[in-house]
């Protein structure tokens, strides 16, 4: 911390502005009062600073000091992230509990990553090895699940001119390279890096396959890329905060960085004790062994909402650069505009719509477009994806709202949630007629390789059913359904069936709350199967309501709870007692 020294002029909740900072330059950290409050500059007019704190500023006043500290707010990347629980500004919460009790005292300073820990250290590459930047120079097992990956930090070079195996610390030298001056340059485990400042990579790449996530309407109707974007708003109720909890425990990434941004203090509280309970579905470990927690509840200071976004991605960033899969959960980004919204008000800025600043649109955009599916730095060809999924609280789920609007300018696939859908119980409550996904085409011919054409097809049919269903239900409301002819009522039957027996699912049942994507492809299958089955006994002369009430439907109805590895066996039987029974009301119906 350098000794230059600001004077506080003028407090109004977050923001702070001070004088005599001159030398000072945006977005630098500076440390606000006695109590060492953490703040960054968000304005600069002569010498005269505004400073948006990220802790309470209850009790401060006038003529208070600022101390300068000359470095942007940076977090720390090394070993000791994964199963962390931090706050917005990287600080550890459990190691804050050791050292101050329940209650997070103002102006506490922890590091963030544990200082006295040692990790064990294999190196990968040898004395007299040429390295660039990106280059992994050893690794850590960190958790059982995810091998932690020193790399050489952006714009540094040099030959190996020291490097062993051993237990170190984050801060201790574990490689000292020669750069081209003839210089030493020590490498450490830790790295630190400034949150704004998007971490470098060599190339992006069109995203070419699906995030897996074990949702059926997600996967099989509006899917979502690795290294892509989505969008989830909706009104109170509606289950935004259930979704980035499935997403989360189920999809198929590596790392899952989850950012509680102003959301209630019990939804973070669910993933806290959740996660440490439940298996990753593919190594059976808990999951929290690949998890990253961020929580800025809204009971934590405003400001910091924008700080915990910002870390999350950075540190997302962090490991995609190491060549995994990341998916970052941010719930939700309408708390953190609302910050922005407060900041602003206090800077005296023009608003823009409904209060919000100019630069919301700007912000957001800036936040999404850090995603990606990218080559890496470093010699070695290593791909990285960074997939966000942001929920948005939009008041009253008005779809108009500007957070809302300005988040699907740049987001590629949107999902819709209907206060409608939750209340009728049907989840997850997404609306399949208003989401979309503009990844369609660039993940189809992944669909095909792996599932085959007809999947695609099956996928296509099943939509044009239910888009014709919502055409009459119009009808229905008038005249009802059994006005309609007998092909229009197969058509609401079939549809009802896909949205009941398919797309509906039971996030706490042990079978139904993930399904593999190969289970999906049979079970959409078998829930079309039931359609030409019944058109060949309505052209037999069959009355319709005795197809509609098979009792063999039910098996149909209760597919899904299958566990994944019956499927194959199962799945066919159904398949010839629906036939069975189908032909046996044909033959009924020939011999009246």
């Amino acid at each position: 911390m350098s000794e230059k020294v600001g004077r506080i002029v003028k407090v109004a909740g977050p923001l702070v502005v001070a004088e005599n900072m001159s030398g000072a330059r945006m977005y630098d950290v500076v440390r606000v009062s006695k109590y060492n409050l953490v703040g960054e500059i968000i304005e600069l007019r002569g010498d005269t600073a505004s400073i948006q704190v990220y802790e309470e500023t209850g009790g401060i006043g006038v003529g208070e000091p600022v101390y300068l500290t000359g470095a942007p707010l940076s977090v720390e990347l090394g070993p000791g992230l994964l199963t962390a629980i931090f706050d917005g500004i990287q600080r550890p919460l459990s190691a804050i509990k050791e050292k101050v009790g329940d209650f997070i005292t103002r102006g506490v300073d922890v590091p963030a990553l544990p200082r006295d820990k040692k990790w064990h250290f294999v190196p990968r590459v040898k004395v007299g090895d040429k390295v660039v930047e990106g280059d992994i120079i050893g690794t850590v097992q960190e958790t059982p699940i995810i091998e932690h990956r020193i790399m050489v930090p952006p714009g540094v070079s040099g030959v190996v001119k020291k490097i062993d195996e051993g237990e170190f610390t984050v801060e201790d030298t574990v490689c000292v390279l020669e750069g081209e001056d003839g210089k030493e340059i020590p490498i450490r485990m830790m790295q630190k890096w400034p949150v704004r400042t998007p971490r470098p990579y060599k190339v992006k790449l069109k995203p070419w396959m699906p995030l897996i996530t074990g949702q059926r309407i997600l996967d099989t109707f509006v899917p979502v890329a690795k290294g892509g974007t989505a969008c989830v708003p909706g009104p109170f109720g509606s289950g935004k905060t259930v979704i980035q909890h499935q997403l989360a425990k189920w999809c198929d990434a590596e790392v899952i960085i989850y950012v509680g941004c102003g959301e209630r203090g019990n939804e973070m509280t669910d993933v806290l004790t959740e996660f440490p309970e439940l298996e990753d579905p593919k190594t059976g470990r808990p999951l929290m062994e690949r998890t990253v927690l961020i929580a800025n509840t809204s009971n934590m200071p405003v400001a910091a909402r924008e700080a915990s976004v910002y870390t999350g991605i950075t540190i997302a960033e962090y490991f995609r650069d190491m060549g995994y899969s990341v998916a970052l959960m941010a719930d939700s980004t309408s708390r953190w505009a609302e910050a922005m919204r407060e900041i602003s008000g206090r800077l005296e800025e023009m608003p823009g719509e409904e209060g919000y600043p100019a630069y919301l649109g700007r912000r957001i955009a800036e936040f999404y477009e850090r995603s990606g599916y990218v080559k890496t730095l470093g010699s070695d060809d290593r791909e990285g994806a960074l997939s966000v999924i942001g929920a948005v609280s939009p008041p009253g789920g008005d779809l108009s709202d500007p957070v809302v609007q300005a988040t699907l300018r740049v987001v590629r696939v949107f999902w819709s949630l209907k206060a409608e859908l939750a209340y009728q119980r049907h989840f997850p409550a997404i609306s399949w007629l208003e989401s979309y996904s503009l990844y369609q085409q660039n993940l189809d011919p992944w669909y095909a390789e792996n599932l085959g054409e007809e999947f695609i097809k099956q996928r296509n049919h099943a939509m044009a059913l239910l888009q014709k269903e919502a055409e009459l239900q119009e009808i229905v409301r008038l005249v009802g359904a059994e006005s309609l002819p007998e092909m229009d009522r197969l058509v609401l039957e079939v549809a009802r069936s896909i949205r009941e027996d398919y797309l509906q699912q039971h996030a706490f049942h042990e079978m139904d709350t993930y399904c593999p994507i190969e289970k999906q492809k049979m079970l959409l299958d078998l829930v079309l199967f039931f359609e030409p089955q019944a058109k060949r006994a309505i052209e037999a002369g069959v009355p319709f309501d005795k197809i509609a009430m098979l009792p063999e439907r039910e098996l149909i109805a209760r597919a899904k709870y299958i566990p994944a590895d019956k499927v194959s066996e199962e799945y066919p039987k159904i398949k010839e007692q629906v036939k069975a029974a189908i032909d046996r009301l044909i033959e009924e119906t020939a011999n009246v």
